[in-house]
């Protein structure tokens, strides 16, 4: 059965409350034997600890501007902290979980996306046999997007790019990005229910889509070119609604195809 890659971010990750009900919508799903790879964000717990050290959050077409010690906050966040939120969140609700990041088993090895960005990567090879092990062993792998080069210097990875190239690495059967947001939106605030790449550019050079929706919208794109079955961008209203939309049985939200 090939495997359905989920990715969280927005204000779910500050809700403790939205959090323990993205645990309850996967738990059933993997207690039915439905193989989850669950990726995260954290942006907005990054943003208060970057504040904490005087350093005011700085964005690139979406992208977190990370310097150097921005990038130590970035790791202890996402790989400390919010993955292993997540992990005890999914046990709880009697999912075993197990939290990693790109660098462990070397599975996002990445090279720098832009020198303005500063320690931002972008994954130029997924090598999955980590995953692939945690999930034969029946476990529900939580990955921070944090990653490293060749070198074994530590990077910041957009998480829609992390989710993407896993889910494309694994050859996984649907890849839903669950947010603070219903799906794309048309210069009309209504949801745009199918997008394919000719009018997802469009919508980007008109200003419609900005800010963190652009890396969304090209990483679902870049997934769907490159084999993932299915490509959703939905938000999150409660676990069973959740839990539908991932398993497949509900498609609300945007829908994205070539």
């Amino acid at each position: 059965m090939k495997p359905i890659v989920v990715k969280i971010g927005g204000s779910l990750m500050e809700s403790g409350d939205a959090l323990r009900n993205v645990a309850r919508a996967l738990a059933p799903l993997w207690s039915g034997g439905l193989p989850l790879v669950l990726v995260h964000g954290g942006g907005r717990d990054i943003n208060r600890n970057l504040q904490w050290l005087g350093e005011e959050p700085q964005f690139k077409d979406g992208i977190r501007v990370t310097s150097e010690d921005a990038l130590l906050i970035v790791e202890m966040t996402l790989s400390g902290t919010v993955n292993k939120r997540l992990v005890s969140l999914l046990q709880h609700e009697g999912a075993r979980s197990c939290g990693i990041s790109g660098v462990d088993g070397s599975t996002l090895i990445c090279r720098p996306l832009d020198p303005e960005l500063g320690r931002v990567g972008t994954v130029s090879q997924v090598r999955p046999a980590l995953v692939e092990a945690l999930l034969k062993d029946r476990f529900l792998p939580v990955m921070s997007p944090v990653s490293a080069d060749t070198t074994g210097a530590h990077y910041n990875v957009n998480a829609d790019d992390a989710a993407s190239a896993l889910a494309i690495a694994l050859k996984a059967e649907r890849l839903v990005y669950v947010s603070d947001v219903p799906g794309v939106m048309d210069a009309q605030k209504h949801i745009v229910p199918r997008l394919n790449r000719e009018a997802a550019n469009a919508l980007i050079q008109s200003g419609v889509i900005a800010g963190g929706m652009i890396p969304k919208v090209r990483s679902c794109l870049s997934a769907v070119e490159a084999g993932v079955g299915e490509v959703h961008i939905c938000g999150f209203a409660t676990a069973e609604g959740l839990e539908a939309q991932i398993s497949g049985s509900v498609n609300s939200g945007t829908i994205v195809g070539v």
